[in-house]
């Protein structure tokens, strides 16, 4: 693949994650202050590790520069990975948000 081949796919996979929940799942798990700050906890470690990772000084991960738009924020982490970071957690919480409530849903007594 040429030119954006990791940047066009974070960027679909974020939006159809979103899409994903917008337009099927509506769990709401968007509106909920405990994603938030579970994004902020994933953040916490993703920082310093992808940043130890992928740091242009002596990186352990390498990227094909023709395949990522250049932006590396903060410590040399391209924004990429938050993308696919921020897509794959929030994937995970709306599976668990869905099973969640299907199983509340089915779980309930009959009514008399």
């Amino acid at each position: 693949m040429t030119g954006l081949g990791y940047t066009v796919p974070a960027i679909v996979a974020a939006a159809a994650v979103c899409g994903w929940e917008l337009a099927v799942l509506h769990t709401g798990l968007f509106r909920r202050l405990e994603y938030w700050l579970t994004l902020t906890i994933v953040l916490g470690f993703q920082v310093p590790v992808d940043g130890w990772l992928t740091e242009l000084s002596a990186p352990l991960v390498l990227y094909n520069d023709a395949h990522i738009t250049g932006i590396r924020f903060p410590w040399d982490i391209p924004v990429e990975d938050f993308l696919f970071g921020f897509a794959m957690v929030t994937a995970a919480l709306l599976c668990w948000e869905h099973r969640r409530r299907h199983e509340h849903r089915t779980s309930r007594p009959a009514a008399s």
